[in-house]
C-alpha cells in the first residue's frame, strides 16, 4: 500500500509478517494499532530524535538503532560529505517483524523487494522466524556501515601523503576538521549501537526456536570493528593535526624571522639617512660644494656608514645560525 510518497507493505513466509514502513507518518503508524503496540511507541516511531533504546514486553519487544547516511549528491560527486543520523524502529514477536525508517536506509528497502519478488529468497533470508531476520537486517546496515568506515580510512591515506610529503595547502586544516566531525558523528552512533545489540542479544532468542545468539554475536564483532578503527581513525586525526600545526608553524616562524632580519638590517640605513637627509649634497643640485671625493662626498660617506653596519651585522647573523633556513 501507498501512502503519498510513504510506503506500507507487508509480505509472509511460514507464518511470519514482515511489515516495512517507509517514511513514517500518522497515517501509516495508526494501521499499526492492530498490534496493539504501546502509543508512546508508535509516537517514538514519528520522531526523528529518539536515542537508541530497547522497550520489553511480554509478547513482543521495540527497538530503536541509529545507522548513518550520506547524501546521494554528494556521494555522486565523490565529495566529503558529513554522515546524518538515520532512525531504524523495529517491533519483533514470535510471528512478526515490523520496520520503520525514512526512505534513506535504502538496503532494508531492497531486502524487503527481494523477499517480495522471489520466493526463494523470501524462505532464504526470513526462514520461520523473526529474529533471524531481524539479524539479516541489521547485519546489513552494519556492513554498509563498515564500508563507509574503510572510505574514511582511504581519505585519511590520502590526507597521509599530503600532510608527510609537504604538499600542504589551506584546504587541508579544513579537511582534517571535517574528518574529526565525521570521526566524532560515527562514533557516537557506533558505541550506542554497540550497547543496544549487546542488549538485544540477551532478549531475542525468545522469538526464535533456533538458537541464534552466534548471529548476534558476529554482529557484536562487527561492531565491535568498527569501532577499533574509529578509534585508530581518531588517533591518526590528532597525529595529522599536531604535524599539520607544527610545520605551518615552523613555515610563519622563519617568515617572521626573515622579515624581522630585513628590518634589522635596514635600521643603520635608517637611523643615519634620518639625521643627513636634509642636508647634504645629492645628483643635480648645485649648490653642493666640491670637497676631497668631489660634489657628493658627504652622500658617499652616509652610505658607507650604513652599509657597513649592515653587513657586519649581516656577517654576524650568518655565523651565529640565524639566517640558516634550510
Amino acid at each position: 500500500m501507498i501512502l503519498g510518497e510513504r510506503y506500507f507493505e507487508t509480505i509472509d513466509n511460514h507464518d511470519l509478517y514482515w511489515t516495512d514502513i517507509q517514511g513514517p507518518s500518522p497515517d501509516n503508524i495508526h494501521e499499526l494499532e492492530q498490534y496493539h503496540f504501546h502509543r508512546l511507541n508508535l509516537d517514538d516511531c514519528l520522531s526523528k530524535i529518539q536515542i537508541p533504546k530497547i522497550d520489553k514486553y511480554a509478547d513482543h519487544i521495540f527497538i530503536i538503532l541509529h545507522f548513518p547516511v550520506y547524501k546521494e549528491e554528494e556521494e555522486d560527486k565523490n565529495e566529503h560529505s558529513i554522515p546524518n543520523s538515520s532512525q531504524l524502529s523495529i517491533f519483533v514477536g514470535t510471528s512478526f517483524l515490523v520496520t520503520i525508517h525514512n526512505k534513506d536506509l535504502k538496503n532494508i528497502t531492497e531486502i524487503f523487494q527481494l523477499c517480495k519478488n522471489s520466493n526463494k529468497e523470501r524462505e532464504t533470508l526470513m526462514g520461520s522466524s523473526p529474529a533471524f531476520l531481524l539479524h539479516h537486517i541489521i547485519d546489513v546496515l552494519v556492513d554498509d556501515f563498515l564500508r563507509g568506515i574503510l572510505k574514511l580510512e582511504d581519505r585519511l591515506d590520502d590526507l597521509e601523503e599530503v600532510i608527510f610529503n609537504n604538499r600542504k595547502t589551506s584546504e587541508e586544516a579544513k579537511k582534517i576538521n571535517l574528518l574529526r566531525r565525521e570521526v566524532t558523528t560515527l562514533r557516537r552512533i557506533a558505541i550506542r549501537l554497540r550497547s543496544t545489540v549487546s542488549e538485544l542479544t540477551s532478549d531475542i532468542q525468545k522469538f526464535s526456536n533456533k538458537d541464534v545468539t552466534l548471529l548476534y554475536n558476529d554482529l557484536k564483532d562487527h561492531i565491535e570493528k568498527i569501532l577499533e578503527t574509529l578509534e585508530e581513525a581518531k588517533e591518526t586525526i590528532e597525529i595529522y593535526k599536531d604535524v599539520y600545526f607544527m610545520v605551518t608553524s615552523e613555515k610563519s616562524n622563519k617568515i617572521l624571522s626573515i622579515l624581522t632580519i630585513i628590518f634589522t638590517l635596514t635600521i643603520p640605513v635608517t637611523v643615519i639617512g634620518t639625521f643627513y637627509g636634509m642636508n647634504i649634497s645629492m645628483p643635480g643640485r648645485i649648490e653642493a660644494p666640491p670637497t676631497f671625493l668631489g660634489p657628493y662626498t658627504t652622500m658617499i660617506i652616509v652610505i658607507i656608514t650604513s652599509t657597513v653596519p649592515s653587513l657586519l651585522m649581516f656577517w654576524y647573523f650568518r655565523r651565529a645560525g640565524w639566517m640558516s633556513f634550510d
